[in-house]
């Protein structure tokens, strides 16, 4: 019972320790220090969170030359730096997209590398043994080998060049 207590306690503590501190000069040049920023005029965050930023002028036809490629994508960016992070995002996702792509293309030619190498097995005449279910090695017959030979042979032709 007393450890909900204590932990409620320090919970309402640490309240007034997350709230903003705003700090603004007045027409008199007198600084003041509230929880409160006034309506108008410049106003400095001491401590918690930034004030909201103001919204960002209209986009402009001389804006939209200076954005770049960001302006492509239906949106402007509000300054050099967001622009310099959306090409960067950008880069990065088109790097990650060919790597993935050579690393499908090498998994490709790996599994057409083997299939083309058990079917020459499999056509050479060599024996082939294979584990059954029970775990006990049994060798193909003819008529395994021969279905064997077709399903290897219709892989290669719809994944291999």
């Amino acid at each position: 019972m007393i450890r909900p207590a204590v932990l409620l306690l320090a919970l309402m503590a640490s309240f007034p320790v997350a709230a903003q501190i705003y700090s603004w000069k007045d027409k008199d040049g007198r600084i003041h220090y509230s929880d409160v920023p006034p309506p108008t005029g410049e106003v400095k965050t001491l401590r918690g969170a930034q004030p909201p930023a103001p919204p960002a002028p209209p986009a402009q036809a001389g804006d939209e030359a200076a954005g770049g490629d960001a302006g492509q994508e239906g949106e402007q960016p509000v300054d050099a730096e967001t622009a310099f992070r959306q090409r960067r995002a950008a880069e990065a996702e088109a790097a990650a997209k060919a790597a993935q792509g050579q690393a499908d293309e090498a998994e490709r030619q790996r599994f057409c590398s083997d299939a083309r190498s058990q079917l020459a097995a499999l056509e050479s005449g060599q024996r082939i043994a294979r584990m059954n279910a029970a775990g006990e090695r049994e060798l193909l017959n003819d008529d395994a080998r021969a279905a064997e030979s077709n399903r290897l042979q219709r892989q290669i032709d719809a994944n291999c060049n």
